[in-house]
Parts: structure tokens; sequence; C-alpha cells
């Protein structure tokens, strides 16, 4: 803008409605660096990008699948469900790379979810898996779209059989073990969020080939589980070793102000309310706690979604595909 003069070029070229249904995404993302990187490097590997981002999926299993060792029951998964994984690559989950995936969502994250998730998101790497349907069907919703469905909710206790997150483990809504990108311009971003051109080039020469690759994925897994040590993600254990912690601590502490909060906390945890203060008296405290304890209790007991918010970009469902399709296909305006 100069003086009262409104610049009226757009931010960004047209973003395909065969990418997304929702406009609003459509338009922010003809802005967004990670996206339009990610397509252009496309765009040069192959003339068909919008039919490569419908026709594939991404999964990313995070440290949470790597340390309870989901990774192998997630690749069965994929082929019970005419899934092939066409690519794998190991990407770590930075402070920056945790905000720039989430950054149309995390404006819902309270304080204390964000706090968890940077404890455990760059503990060790994580693992991306590229799909595809075994065969492809005309006219099909978007394989991404259909993934997602299929993942399961955030909710533990709203998921079901048959379900990814239901069969790989229902620990909390934090510790969900696998996120997948919603539609198929979020694939593209999220790859471009991942991986740098080099990187990017490989997997997206490895889907393009089209060969079965679950056994490069179970070799990242084997690599991994080589290097970071099995953890049981339940909360009864890591609340007992979280509050023996504790006690240890006290006893090491000389008396005084900071060991009667802990101490006080520690007595009353045994309810969500007890352990959420037994947690903000430790972090007050700054005592170095085990990482994963503090997670696995934390994702229990703190609050993880701010109320009364929308997130900036919401996710899409099969029957919000199906709709825009018939759209499409009709000739009518490419929204929602």
């Amino acid at each position: 803008m100069t003086g009262d003069t409104v610049d009226a070029r757009p931010f960004g070229d047209e973003v395909s409605p065969a990418l997304s249904c929702d406009p609003r995404k459509r338009a922010l993302f003809a802005a967004d660096t990670y996206f339009l990187e990610s397509v252009e490097q496309l765009g040069a590997m192959t003339a068909d990008v919008d039919g490569f981002l419908h026709r594939h999926a991404a999964l990313l299993l995070k440290p949470d699948a790597v340390v309870s060792r989901q990774i192998p029951a997630t690749v069965e998964w994929l082929a019970a469900n005419g899934l092939r994984i066409v690519a794998a690559e190991r990407t770590r989950l930075t402070r920056t790379t945790v905000r720039s995936l989430w950054y149309y969502q995390w404006n819902l994250a309270t304080p204390q979810r964000r706090r968890l998730a940077d404890l455990f998101m760059d503990s060790c790497d994580a693992v991306v898996l590229v799909v595809r349907p075994q065969t492809d069907e005309a006219g099909a919703v978007p394989a991404s779209v259909v993934v997602t469905e299929r993942k399961g909710p955030t909710d533990p206790l709203a998921r079901v059989p048959g379900q990814l997150r239901y069969a790989i483990g229902r620990y909390s809504f934090l510790l969900n073990l696998v996120h997948t990108p919603d539609e198929p311009a979020d694939v593209a971003r999220e790859l471009g969020i991942h991986f740098d051109t080099a990187a990017r080039e490989r997997l997206y020469a490895d889907a393009l080939s089209g060969e079965d690759r679950s056994g490069r994925a179970l070799e990242l897994a084997e690599q991994l589980h080589a290097e970071v040590p099995q953890r049981d993600l339940t909360f009864e254990p890591a609340a007992e070793r979280l509050k023996q912690a504790v006690l240890e601590a006290e006893e090491s502490m000389p008396p005084g102000a900071v060991r009667d909060e802990l101490r006080a906390a520690r007595l009353t945890a045994w309810s969500p309310e007890g352990y959420q203060r037994l947690l903000e008296a430790v972090w007050r405290a700054g005592l170095p706690l085990d990482t994963w304890d503090v997670v696995i209790v934390g994702t229990h007991v703190l609050p993880m979604k701010r109320k009364g918010l929308a997130p900036v970009l919401d996710g899409v469902s099969v029957s919000d595909w199906q709709l825009h399709m018939a759209r499409l296909t009709a000739g009518q305006p490419a929204s929602r």
C-alpha cells in the first residue's frame, strides 16, 4: 500500500482447485513458500502435478511412534489397507519445523501443549512415508483425504477399530504417533517443510517410480530403534516414575520454599489437577526430569486446546471432497 492506494495485484498464482476444496487455503498457499517450492520442483519432474498429488498421501511417524516401536505395525497396516509405500525418508522435527507444519492450526495450542511438543518432537528423528493406493480408481477422492480419515481422530476415545491410530496406540491427545496432511495441497507443502531440495528430489523420484519401498521404511525403523531406547507410553508407570524422581530431588535439596512446594505438589498428585500442580512445580523448580515421563503425564493432565477459537485452516472430510468434485464436474464454483 502506498498512501491510500491499495495494490490490487495477487500475492501468487492461482492454486488449482484439484489440490484443495477450501478456497481460503488455495488463497493462502498461493503465497506459501513451502508449498510453492515443493510444487515448482515437482513440476520440473512431472507434467502431471495435480494427478501426482491427488494419487499420493504422506504419513509422518513422529518420535512417539519411534520409541513405542510402531513403525513396523504401521507398514503392516498400510499394506493391509491397500496402500503401497513408494518413498521413505528420515526427518527432524525441530521447533521451527513443528511450527511450520501446524502453522495454520497452532493458534489453538495452549502454552502447555507447545512446551510438551517441544520436549519430545526433537528427541529423535522421525520418518516420512509417501504412499499411494495399490489401484487407481477413476473419480476417486484424493489419497491424502482418504488416508487422513482412515488414520483416525486426535481424541483417543473417539478412535474405532480399523483406524491406524486405534491399531498402533491410543495413548493421549498429543501422543498420537502419526500425522497426515489433509489434502493434496498439504502433501506438497509438508514435503516442502520436511526436506531440502536434494532430499525432496530423491523422495519425488522414488514416488514417481512407483516401486514398493516398504523395505526402506523398515530399514529406517531398524536404524532408529538402534539409536533410541524403547519407551512405554502408558500413563500409570510414567506417573509413578515422575513422583519417585521428584521425591529423590526433594531429598537432595536443602530446606526451603522450592522443596516445600515440590513436596506439597507431589502429595496431591493423584488427580489430573494434582498432577498438573506437580508439573507446574517441577517446571518452576527447573528439575531435569525424564523427558518422556513429563510428556506422558503432561499430555493426560494439561490443557491441550484453547477454547472458543477456530483454526486458521480446518480439516476436510471425504464428503467435503465428494461435493467439491461434483461441483467441478458440473462446472460450478470450486468452493465448499
